[in-house]
């Protein structure tokens, strides 16, 4: 009976995890058609009369005010510039260089002093790194600060539209003191856990390391894709991280693409790129997606200690103490 008892436990987790998966692709289908429907949505409720004269081509020369106000969506258009700016620009200009410009260069300084002379290698152990310190000084940093902005207004956007996509309301936090506190206290939290993941890394086994890696990122990227929907609805911090620390299984499982692609390439920028790039039909997926709860009985606390921590760097440097919901009282609600 207790065999059984595990049996379906471990089944339970298994298919969580492949719900999570599932649920993590929903957004490449959802994004070709949230505009569309959105934009039909929003016609139809201005107007129904107008909405058909647009649609036909035949709007008159004056718009009602109602109709003025109308926004058209551009969950699409903000995912093709993502793909742009981040892959058309940044991650093709490091290819370019790294691939393109280095190999070229060598290549020539061997047709000019020969194939393994010593003043070629002299060269080229001089030039080489003087290009890559010059290429990353003032082309890779600057680019990658100014993406990391630009990103984070068309994230917004788009998570936006995908929380109006799903008809919800918002539910913000009541005070703007409230709000403030958990958005920096998220950020220390979200800052630490990621230093974390990457020390679990240095575990001297490597299947365990890796695989603790991986689990951290993926959790770490579940809580980036809802964190925008959890936002909305007027979720604190502590509820947040309980809610995925309780159903870790589905929350694995939906990070755990995202986590595999950014691990193609060991260059920091690259996976930097790869993110940007996908991280809009995680947006869009997570607004979508169900989670599968109740699956486990046992929480799976890797967000503890750095919460513990933020505790004691927030109360030491703001003197306030953060959301007073604990983490273990919030998972039993």
């Amino acid at each position: 009976m207790k065999a059984f008892s595990q049996l379906t436990l471990i089944l339970g987790m298994a298919v969580a995890v492949f719900k999570g998966i599932r649920d993590s692709l929903r957004g490449t289908i959802t994004l070709f058609y949230m505009d569309k429907e959105m934009n039909e949505r929003m016609l139809n409720r201005l107007s129904p009369t107008k909405s058909e004269s647009v649609k036909s081509g035949r709007e008159s020369a004056t718009p009602t005010k109602n109709f003025s106000k109308f926004e058209e969506s551009k969950v699409l258009k903000r995912t093709i510039q993502c793909c742009a700016l981040n892959g058309g620009v940044f991650l093709l200009s490091i290819l370019l260089f790294e691939w393109g410009l280095l190999p070229s260069l060598n290549f020539v300084l061997q047709k000019i002093f020969g194939k393994d002379s010593f003043m070629g290698n002299l060269v080229w152990s001089w030039m080489e790194p003087i290009l890559s310190f010059t290429f990353k000084t003032f082309w890779v940093v600057p680019l990658f600060l100014l993406s990391k902005v630009v990103n984070s207004l068309w994230f917004q956007d788009i998570a936006d539209s995908a929380y109006k996509y799903s008809r919800r309301r918002h539910q913000f936090m009541q005070s703007i003191s409230k709000l403030l506190a958990d958005s920096i206290f998220s950020i220390i939290v979200q800052t630490l856990f990621l230093i974390q993941t990457m020390l679990v890394n240095f575990i001297p086994i490597y299947m365990v390391g890796y695989g603790l890696y991986l689990i951290h990122m993926s959790l770490l990227y579940s809580l980036y894709s809802f964190e925008y929907k959890w936002f909305n609805m007027g979720w604190e911090l502590h509820k947040r991280l309980a809610y995925i620390e309780t159903n870790w299984p589905y929350f694995i499982g939906f990070g755990l693409p995202l986590a595999i692609l950014t691990q193609i390439s060991d260059s920091w920028f690259i996976s930097g790129c790869i993110f940007s790039i996908l991280f809009p039909l995680f947006i869009i997926s997570g607004n979508e997606a169900g989670p599968v709860t109740g699956v486990c009985d046992y929480p799976l606390h890797l967000f503890s200690p750095v919460i513990a921590l933020s505790d004691m760097m927030f109360n030491s440097t703001i003197g306030i103490k953060p959301t007073t919901v604990r983490v273990t009282e919030t998972s039993k609600r």
